[in-house]
């Protein structure tokens, strides 16, 4: 807007204020371009401040930290990008700015982030870890290139293994290593290369831009490369990029004849490896077998010393044996027998007419005891038994009868108490102090 004649200057302030609307009034806009001067996220706000160019001009940009976390990428220069935004001015400075409300990957951005993406989910499912990848032989004598059959690669490949080792055998499975068809192939000729069991599989290519090797980041290659039951080296010629095929190998190289190299130790070095190792090994053995002869030797002395101590000991006992007296004088032990016999029949002679006249005098030592404590113990019982005998003797029929008493029984014996029991004529036989005599009942008084 031209200014009128004669009107009032505006404030910097106004002037501002006065683009700031005039900017705001644009449409939202698309904008592709490449990142440049990059500086973020920053450490207090978190927002981002770049400038996009093409060849023919730059603009400044801002991405705001809510944007900023959305965006599933990480900005950097050089980086193609897609800004979907609206143009605004920073009343502070007057300067004009891009705010970017919606930050894509283009181009080669685009790939690069799908790559990034694929690979981290790859990474958290452990198909790049370590100890999930299988070890590579030291010394392989038969490996299976897969490649393209159509360019150098092979050749060069076979050259290097040839020169490095003619002993190694080779075989090569084709396949297509650039455009849309190519990891089906790829997938084909690892499954292919596997099934002839050979020692290591070579996956190589030559380099190329990043787009051409698409096709070695590609999910179902990665997974072809992981599940194959042989080790695999990737050499796929592109330093600056590393592929997913890369990550997932047993072994990365940087270019196909470095894979090669790998694979194949020169066989002038495995010569050299092998004398080396025959010298440690003849080292090793002459060691230990000085080691054994030292102890051996030693085991040696050690059993003639103990044979030579033993025969002492032995000999000593066999000396000890002779000089005993029923081997010098068998009849010693015999005569000896005989004198210890003779003085226990001395003994024996003394101590039984000693031990006879002990025993007769204990026993009657014993004998009077005995009387003397048999009188002390039955003169209670006998002074006891003549008061029951006087008392019994009192009790006696026959005391009575002694006194001119009689006692009747009649013909069955039994004693007549009653008279009232007899009857004239009955046979009775009476008892008297001194004798009996039979009697006739005459007459009976009742």
């Amino acid at each position: 807007m031209a200014a009128e004649k004669g009107a009032a200057p505006l404030s910097v302030t106004d002037a501002v204020a006065l683009a700031k609307g005039a900017v705001s009034a644009w449409p939202t806009l698309v904008v592709n371009g490449e990142v440049s001067g990059f500086r973020g996220p920053n450490a207090r706000s978190g927002h981002c401040y770049f400038e996009v160019k093409d060849d023919g001009a730059s603009m400044s940009v801002i991405v705001w930290r809510g944007t900023a976390a959305k965006m599933g990428f990480e900005l950097r220069d050089g980086l193609s990008v897609q800004l979907t935004g609206k143009f605004d001015v920073y009343k502070a400075s007057g300067k004009l700015s891009f705010v970017a409300s919606k930050v894509e990957a283009a181009g080669e951005g685009l790939l690069r982030q799908q790559v990034a993406e694929l690979a981290r989910r790859l990474e958290r499912e452990g198909l790049m870890a370590d100890e999930r990848k299988r070890r590579v032989p030291v010394f392989c004598s038969r490996v299976c290139v897969v490649t393209s059959l159509s360019g150098s690669v092979i050749e060069d490949v076979k050259r290097t293994l040839a020169r490095r080792n003619p002993l190694v055998e080779i075989d090569a499975v084709g396949c297509s290593v650039q455009g849309a068809d190519a990891p089906a192939t790829i997938v084909r000729a690892l499954g292919t290369a596997a099934s002839s069991r050979p020692d290591a599989i070579l996956l190589v290519r030559g380099g190329g831009s990043f787009e051409d090797l698409m096709c070695f980041n590609d999910e179902s290659v990665a997974r072809a490369i992981a599940g194959c039951e042989v080790p695999v080296v990737t050499g796929i010629g592109h330093e600056p990029d590393t592929t997913i095929a890369d990550m997932v190998a047993d072994r990365r190289a940087s270019t196909p004849t470095a894979a090669a190299e790998s694979v194949a130790p020169a066989i002038d070095e495995v010569e050299r490896q092998m004398l080396q190792r025959q010298v440690r090994l003849g080292r090793a053995m002459s060691a230990a077998i000085e080691v054994r002869r030292q102890r051996a030797d030693a085991l040696g002395r050690v059993m003639a010393a103990s044979a030579e101590g033993e025969l002492a000991r032995r000999r000593v006992a066999l000396d000890g044996f002779a000089a005993r007296r029923c081997l010098t004088d068998p009849l010693a032990s015999v005569r000896d027998r005989a004198a210890d016999l003779a003085q226990t029949e001395e003994r024996l002679h003394d101590a039984i007419p000693r031990a006879l006249s002990r025993d007769r005098e204990g026993v009657e030592r014993s004998g009077r005891r005995l009387v003397e404590v048999s009188a002390r113990l039955t003169r209670p019982a006998e002074a006891t038994l003549a008061r029951l005998a006087a008392s019994l003797d009192a009790l006696s029929p026959l005391s009575v009868l002694s006194r001119g008493y009689a006692i009747a029984r009649d013909a069955r014996g039994h004693v007549v108490k009653d008279a009232a029991e007899l009857s004239a004529g009955d046979e009775v036989t009476v008892l008297l102090g001194s004798g009996s005599f039979g009697a006739s009942v005459t007459s009976v008084n009742v």
